[in-house]
């Protein structure tokens, strides 16, 4: 077991029953009294971030996490499927697992989230862009070049994000999946590098 001076960022540990990973903490010793650590966890199964204040020298119980890389197969009415790309095992999902599974398409890789102190499956992520191609849209027109005028557009996965009106159909397009915002129009020599 460590104690409050091993925290730092990064570090995963249990805390009332659910799994956390540090994102902020500072180290208090304060004139009078004694000192404390103050930390902002992330909880890894819920999504939620909590402010708790952990007293100098005491025990903490870390969690090894461990991330192993997936491609996605297909979906149906079991779930998501993926496979493991070194050792070729296949694994079915629920979509609650998953962040954003709307930007999922078949041999996209992912990284799996397991808490490897009991071989369970916390998340599915997916990287922080993809590349998806414009299936709808209505037509741009010349010259419509100005990026603050927005537009629906379908995506392969069949999710509608908003594009600029210079996006046509069967454009490629970047999308961050942490928060389903367009990027870029990628050019079609860059996809294939």
């Amino acid at each position: 077991m460590a104690n409050t001076s091993d925290i730092k960022n990064g570090l995963c540990m249990v805390l009332n029953n659910d799994i956390y990973t540090v994102i902020e903490f500072l180290h208090v010793k304060p004139g009078k009294g004694a000192a404390f650590v103050r930390t902002k966890l992330k909880s890894l199964t819920k999504d939620k971030v909590i402010d708790h204040t952990f007293n100098a020298g005491v025990k903490i119980n870390i969690a090894r996490i461990e991330r192993r890389p997936y491609q996605y197969l297909y979906k149906d009415h079991e779930g998501y499927h993926f496979m493991h790309t070194e050792t070729f095992d296949q694994l079915s999902m629920d979509p609650s697992i998953i962040k954003k599974p709307q930007f999922l398409k078949e041999n996209q890789y992912v990284e799996v989230v397991y808490y490897d102190n009991e071989n369970t499956i916390l998340s599915c992520e997916l990287p922080p862009s993809v590349l998806l191609q414009v299936t709808y849209t209505e037509p741009g027109c010349r010259g419509d070049t100005a990026t603050q005028c927005l537009k629906p557009a379908v995506l392969e996965t069949g999710v509608e994000i908003r594009v600029p009106l210079f996006i046509n159909i069967e454009d490629i397009i970047k999308v961050d999946t942490r928060t389903g915002l367009y990027v870029e129009r990628v050019n079609q020599h860059k996809k294939n590098i």
